[in-house]
C-alpha cells in the first residue's frame, strides 16, 4: 500500500477494508482483561440465560477495532473523536469487516472526518459511526 498523508487524501477515499475474526476465545480474553467477564461476553449458555442468542462482542471491542483501522491506515495520525451507534449485536464466533470513507477534509486543522462501520458477512452494519482524525 502506498503512503497515505494529508495531501494525498481526498473526500470519498476509502479505508482499506479489514477483516477481523471475532473468535469466541478472542472476545472472552478481551472481556476478562478489561474486567468485563459478564456471561454475555464469555459464554453462550450465560448469554442465553440473559435472553441473548449467544455470546456477544463488547461494544468497546467494536470501538477499538474501528479506531485501530483508522490509525493503521495513516501511521502517526491521532484519533480526536469517534462516535458510534450500535445497530445490531456482534455475535462472538463470526468474522466482521471494518470500513470507512472520508467525508470532510479541513486544511487549516489538518483533520479529516470519516464515516466508519463494522459489518457482518451479509453486509449488515452492526456498528456505524463518525470519526475525526488529525494527520501529521
Amino acid at each position: 500500500m502506498s503512503r497515505v498523508d494529508f495531501d494525498s487524501i481526498e473526500i470519498g477515499d476509502e479505508l482499506p477494508p479489514s477483516r477481523v475474526d471475532l473468535a469466541k476465545e478472542f472476545v472472552t480474553r478481551h472481556a476478562r482483561v478489561l474486567d468485563m467477564a459478564f456471561p454475555r461476553f464469555t459464554d453462550d449458555a450465560g448469554a442465553r440465560a440473559e435472553g441473548l442468542p449467544g455470546q456477544i462482542t463488547p461494544g468497546n471491542l467494536s470501538l477499538a477495532l474501528l479506531a485501530n483501522a483508522l490509525l493503521a491506515w495513516i501511521p502517526g495520525a491521532r484519533l480526536l473523536r469517534l462516535g458510534t451507534t450500535f445497530r445490531g449485536l456482534a455475535p462472538a464466533g463470526i468474522a466482521v469487516s471494518i470500513h470507512g470513507t472520508v467525508t470532510e477534509k479541513a486544511d487549516d486543522a489538518r483533520t479529516i472526518e470519516c464515516d466508519v462501520w463494522m459489518e457482518n458477512a451479509e453486509g449488515d452494519r452492526l456498528v456505524i459511526g463518525t470519526a475525526t482524525v488529525a494527520l501529521p
